[in-house]
């Protein structure tokens, strides 16, 4: 276990990009009706969406005054969350797929804990 913030970063990144990269969202099937009032009207269009659901994902860092905190706002690598208290890093890899944005933070916020670090991973639709 290291104390050296920037080296306990850069490796929960690495096991972010990992998750992410191994992580294969179910795809989905986005559909356009003749009467968009009515699902059971016939379809005009129709989209495959490879990467599923839209979303986004973040890891929360409590508490907000902890020294990894204060590391993470002092190198703009995280910031104040003002709704959920802590420090937020927002998961801007995997285009806009949550399953893979949820794999990345699900990673992070598991290496920062293993360093002793309260991180919680969280996610929500677009």
């Amino acid at each position: 276990m290291t104390n050296n913030f920037g080296e306990i970063y850069k490796e929960a990144d690495r096991a972010g990009m990992e998750a992410l990269n191994k992580c294969l969202p179910n795809p989905m099937i986005v559909e356009q009706h003749v009467d968009q009032l009515d699902d059971s009207s016939p379809v005009a269009k129709s989209w495959f969406v490879e990467d599923g659901v839209c979303g986004f994902a973040w890891i929360n860092v409590k508490p907000g005054n902890s020294p990894f905190a204060n590391f993470l706002k002092a190198n703009d690598l995280g910031r104040k969350d003002s709704y959920y208290g802590g420090v937020t890093i927002w998961v801007t890899a995997g285009n806009q797929s949550m399953q893979k944005k949820e794999a990345y933070a699900e990673a992070f916020a598991e290496v920062l804990n293993q360093n002793g670090i309260k991180a919680y991973a969280a996610s929500r639709l677009d």
